[in-house]
Order: C-alpha cells, then sequence, then structure tokens
C-alpha cells in the first residue's frame, strides 16, 4: 500500500523552491501536519500521563520488553550487512534476554558484554549502496524515505508481537500491547519532541534534517564523513565493504 501510495505521488510544479531531496515537500507537510495534530491532542496527553505515574524503573522494564520483541530485526539486518561476528552476539543478547531476562523484561545481556545494537533494512540497503533520494513523511508512522520505507513491513513481521498475536494469545491481548507500545515509544522521544517545539524555528525541516542525519550517522555505524553532515540531502555513499 505504501509503495503504491508513493507512485502516485506527482512531482510539485518545477516553478516552486523545493530542495531536491524533498520533491513532494507539499503532501509531506500535510502528512507532517496531520500526524502532529494526532500526535498532540491524543498521543503526547497519554505519554505524558505514563511519564508522571509510572516508575521509572517500571518503564525500563516496558522498554526492554518491547526492544527484545522487535530484536529479530537487529539480528536479520546484523547478518544481511555482513556483520557476522556482531550478527552472532545480537542473537546471543536476544537468546539471553528471552529467557533469563524473562521475555525481555529485564536486561541481562547487556552486563555480561553483549551490547544492545540498533539496525534495520533501511540501514542494510544504504549499507550495500542503495541511496535515499527521496525524503517521505508518512502519515501517522513519521519520517522515512523512498529506501528506508521498505524496512517498515520487514520490522513488522520480524517483530515477535506479530507471531504472538497470530499463533498465541489473539487480538484481545496483542492490541492493548500494541497500544502500550506506542504510548513507550513517544515517552522515550518526549525528550526530542521538547527539543524540537523549544530550538526549532521551522518544525517540518528540522525533523527532516535530523531524520536525514541519523540515517546517516546510522548507516556509517556513528562514524560518517563530515561532508555528510554538511549536506543532509545528500546522498548516502556507505563503504563499498561494511564493517564486520
Amino acid at each position: 500500500m505504501l509503495s503504491a501510495g508513493c507512485t502516485t505521488m506527482q512531482p510539485p510544479d518545477k516553478s516552486m523552491n523545493t530542495d531536491p531531496i524533498d520533491p513532494y515537500e507539499n503532501i509531506n507537510r500535510k502528512s507532517y501536519t496531520f500526524t502532529d495534530v494526532i500526535d498532540r491532542k491524543i498521543v503526547a496527553p497519554v505519554a505524558d500521563v505514563y511519564i508522571d505515574y509510572v516508575p521509572n524503573r517500571m518503564q525500563r522494564i516496558i522498554g526492554n520488553f518491547y526492544d527484545n520483541l522487535a530484536y529479530p530485526n537487529v539480528i536479520l539486518n546484523s547478518f544481511l550487512q555482513g556483520k557476522v561476528r556482531q550478527g552472532f552476539q545480537d542473537t546471543l543478547r536476544f537468546a539471553v534476554n528471552s529467557t533469563i531476562g524473562m521475555a525481555g523484561f529485564f536486561d541481562m545481556a547487556g552486563p555480561m558484554g553483549l551490547p544492545q545494537h540498533d539496525e534495520d533494512f533501511g540501514q542494510t540497503l544504504g549499507v550495500w549502496g542503495v541511496d535515499a533520494k527521496t525524503y517521505l513523511f508518512i502519515p501517522l508512522l513519521g519520517p522515512s524515505s523512498n529506501r528506508d520505507v521498505s524496512g517498515i513491513p520487514v520490522s513488522i513481521f520480524t517483530n515477535g508481537l506479530f507471531y504472538v498475536g497470530i499463533y498465541v494469545i489473539g487480538a484481545p491481548v496483542t492490541v492493548p500491547l500494541s497500544i502500550l507500545g506506542v504510548v513507550d515509544k513517544r515517552a522515550r522521544l518526549s525528550g526530542p519532541m521538547r527539543i524540537r517545539d523549544e530550538a526549532a524555528v521551522e518544525p517540518y525541516l528540522f525533523v527532516r534534517d535530523a531524520y536525514l542525519q541519523q540515517r546517516k550517522h546510522l548507516i556509517y555505524d556513528g562514524n560518517p564523513p563530515r561532508e555528510a553532515y554538511e549536506d543532509p540531502g545528500m546522498h548516502d555513499q556507505p563503504p563499498a565493504t561494511p564493517a564486520r
């Protein structure tokens, strides 16, 4: 559905002063405004209640649980990027936290020297030379690109909650769990969202540029070339051989 929606977009009038990385800025801005209204009116107030009334330790436990459910996506993409050693470490981390860590509620792997990594299919494509040429803002989901949008279905089908909902506990339990996951994620983003509101003269551009820079940071494992930060719209040029 997302791919079809992207192909039906029409480029804006060439007379408009549009950044080359954001040819659909008019549509993206509307999606951003719609998502921002939903966030401010519904999601953010619920997240604020969650932050105020759920103890910090419990928030960490809940966050650990959802991070562990989504960790198969990290494992898969570690291997796809050629990071074989990291892939085995991530697999062991998932196994330890899923068992000793009681379904991921407790991060027992971190103190054992198995750090948490952040990999996804968009990064994998970037590592193997696929450029992010077009910025997209997906309603309710947030910033993405023509490259990174392909990672959305991969992240869904590699999330443990997807299979638990189908084969084990069903929708009556997975729907509330999914809602709690959204609230938990929004609570963890409360700091960056405040920075956006306080520091950004133009929030839309702030989010766009921050997202593009962050993706380059992740693709290069925290060591992007200087020019990648100087021009947020510059095409990704990952190393020819991925780090192992």
